[in-house]
């Protein structure tokens, strides 16, 4: 009997186009109510119409993204109400990934996450928020993973990320925003390990 074909296919080209693409995003490179501009895309990622439009037509699914009749496209502008709902949920479903990751959570995934940690806070230091921001992301994800329920991390997936909520963006290493920032990257980490290991931060 001839043997299958049990290879792993590849991302095919227009779902990597649509990763960065919320990226992009997330990050702000694209601000919200901001046009993506077909050209200007295709030369910066260095690809064809066809899947930067396939990756435009993902994202619109996603709702990340609005489709203009005869305009193209844009990406989505969130109202403060649009951002306090999404904010409602997410820190539910983070909650949650918390308590079940405090039961579930194994050394290896544990030391992964203090790897992140560290990479996060160099980010910080050296104020490099598209990196910050990815790292820490990335934190929150690996904190989603150790939870353990598939179920879970598909509802978490279908809220995060969001663009047009708060990010870290160049006016965050200024003035009263930084001071915020400092106290949040002193507390964030600690109390997540603390919480991993079922402990109480101090």
């Amino acid at each position: 009997m001839a043997s299958e074909n049990l290879s792993i296919a590849r991302p095919v080209l227009h779902e990597q186009v649509a990763h960065r693409l919320r990226q992009m995003l997330v990050e702000g490179l694209i601000p919200p109510g901001g046009k993506l501009n077909e050209r200007t895309l295709c030369e910066e990622l260095s690809i064809s119409r066809t899947p930067l439009r396939e990756a435009i037509k993902m994202l619109a699914a996603e709702g990340l993204v609005e489709l203009l009749p005869n305009r193209g496209s844009v990406a989505v502008q969130l109202s403060e109400a649009d951002v306090r709902h999404t904010f409602e949920v997410m820190a539910g479903l983070e909650g949650l990934s918390g308590e079940l990751a405090a039961q579930r959570v194994t050394e290896a995934e544990l030391n992964e996450i203090k790897a992140l940690h560290y990479e996060m806070m160099a980010a910080y230091t050296r104020r490099d928020l598209s990196a910050y921001y990815q790292v820490n992301a990335a934190i929150h994800r690996s904190f989603n993973a150790a939870a353990k329920n598939p179920v879970l991390t598909a509802t978490y997936n279908l809220g995060s990320p969001r663009p047009g909520c708060p990010a870290p963006s160049a006016d965050a290493a200024s003035g009263q925003q930084t001071q915020r920032g400092d106290r949040a990257a002193a507390q964030f980490t600690p109390a997540h390990f603390c919480f991993a290991r079922g402990q109480q931060p101090q």
